[in-house]
């Protein structure tokens, strides 16, 4: 069974720092791209960063470019994304996806964690 297990949300004061994880299991990773999507109230889905397993390449939403990074640990099986210097537009709820490079929609989503930055 293939899981997506996001974690490390909470709340945080503006400028703070959180680390949100996504542990993967039940299958192998290493030929997916993840990605990091967040849903604010009443807003849509919104893309937040995106990385090749296996390259390691990055990609990122022009909001959080430069306060947020996205890394992965082959050995955990986790994927990260630290973010800093943290808004009340941040405020969300974030959830880790995997792509593999063919397909159309996504094929796994989390269950997502709660960020809560207040002003």
């Amino acid at each position: 069974q293939v899981q997506l297990v996001e974690s490390g949300g909470g709340v945080v004061q503006t400028g703070g720092s959180l680390r949100l994880s996504c542990a993967v299991s039940g299958r192998t990773f290493s030929m997916y791209t993840m990605f990091w999507f967040r849903q604010a109230p009443g807003k849509e889905r919104e893309f937040v960063a995106r990385i090749n397993w296996s390259t390691g390449n990055t990609y990122y939403a022009d909001s959080v470019k430069g306060r947020f990074t996205i890394s992965r640990d082959n050995a955990k099986n986790t994927v990260y994304l630290q973010m800093n210097s943290l808004k009340p537009e941040d405020t969300a709820v974030y959830y880790c996806a995997a792509k593999f490079p063919t397909a159309i929609e996504y094929d796994y989503w989390g269950q997502g964690t709660q960020v809560t930055v207040s002003s």
